[in-house]
């Protein structure tokens, strides 16, 4: 069963603290961290939309956690930016599992030796554009595969499967390269990647968050698929599958 998000300010402060302490012990077993990784995403997720509990929350929780609060709140925010209008039809999308955390991190390394780039943001983009390749399907612009590349730029950059894992994190991790990304220098790049300035900042603040602690990577590799609609936000659980877009209902609220 998917966690729920505590309904006041100490509640979600120690919903935060509970999985975030979990998170960055490596005692923590893999299982506990897919678990309490859902619990993190879904706390920072009711925070996003509830910017008068930030004080609140903030004031309950160790100081070494607020800066970690703040930049996952300020993250999610930014990719709330263009939903001004929410979906009134579900997506014509797969969920699978994504490949193991080790493995992906593998690739993102691979990325990181072979072009230059920072695997922490090889793996940001992973999770901002597919949930570390959970979504199996188009995006509005025709994008696909878990690094979401047009055909276009996959014909000038890709090599080999489009939604293979390793073959597309290496295509973005050349694509990032051959647009001057590199460490410390990554904002051009990303913006090269998807022109939009609050896709920038909302891939920066989950990189930084990397660079700071690795296991937070671990925390984001088990965020789950979740699609904003008008009634709210709809958990897309792995097994969901449509061919086409229907309407949302009443029902899909679980």
């Amino acid at each position: 069963m998917a966690p729920v998000a505590a309904d006041t300010p100490a509640g979600l402060a120690e919903q935060i603290l509970v999985a975030e302490r979990a998170i960055r012990d490596e005692d923590t077993s893999p299982e506990a961290i897919a678990r309490l990784g859902h619990l993190q995403q879904v706390a920072y997720r009711a925070l996003v939309v509830r910017p008068e509990w930030d004080a609140e929350v903030a004031a309950a929780l160790p100081s070494d956690l607020r800066p970690v609060m703040a930049a996952n709140v300020a993250a999610g925010r930014e990719l709330r930016r263009p939903l001004r209008n929410p979906q009134t039809k579900l997506p014509a999308w797969r969920i699978v599992e994504p490949a193991p955390a080790a493995e992906l991190r593998a690739y993102y390394e691979e990325g990181e030796a072979t072009y230059g780039v920072p695997w922490e943001y090889l793996a940001a983009i992973n999770l901002t554009e597919t949930r570390m390749g959970r979504i199996r399907g188009l995006s509005t612009a025709g994008a696909r595969g878990p690094m979401q590349f047009i055909p276009s730029t996959w014909a000038s950059y890709g090599a080999g499967d489009i939604d293979d894992p390793h073959d597309a994190i290496l295509a973005a991790a050349r694509y990032l390269a051959a647009n001057g990304g590199a460490p410390g220098n990554m904002a051009g790049a990303l913006y090269r990647y998807n022109p939009v300035s609050w896709y920038v900042r909302a891939v920066t603040l989950y990189a930084e968050q990397i660079e700071a602690d690795e296991r937070a990577y671990l925390g984001y590799h088990a965020w789950q698929v979740y699609f904003t609609t008008e009634l709210g936000d709809i958990l897309l659980p792995v097994g969901y599958e449509a061919t086409e877009r229907r309407p949302v209902t009443p029902a899909d609220l679980g």
